[in-house]
């Protein structure tokens, strides 16, 4: 159900700024957002699963104030961003 190790470094290597970096925003958000497309398919074949419904709730939150965040901080990156993971769209 979560997301598997190599999809991760997958992610890593393409939104990290630098060879070590895996908490900037960038990164932050596509890990996110891997993982709430994971979860939504999951609710197509699984539509009463409530508890993991609050836990999208919770990731879909965050990555909406990381976004916010990063649009605060550097508008140039966010849009770069927004545009790579077809968010807002």
């Amino acid at each position: 159900m979560s997301l598997t190790s190599q999809n991760k470094s997958e992610i890593l290597t393409k939104y990290q700024r630098s060879g070590a970096d895996t908490g900037s925003p960038e990164v932050q958000i596509a890990l996110l957002s891997a993982r709430i497309e994971q979860l939504t398919g999951h609710f197509q074949t699984n539509k009463k699963d409530f508890h993991s419904r609050r836990g999208l709730l919770q990731m879909v939150s965050q990555r909406r104030k990381l976004l916010a965040y990063l649009k605060r901080t550097n508008n140039q990156r966010y849009s770069k961003l927004i545009e790579e993971l077809n968010i807002r769209g």
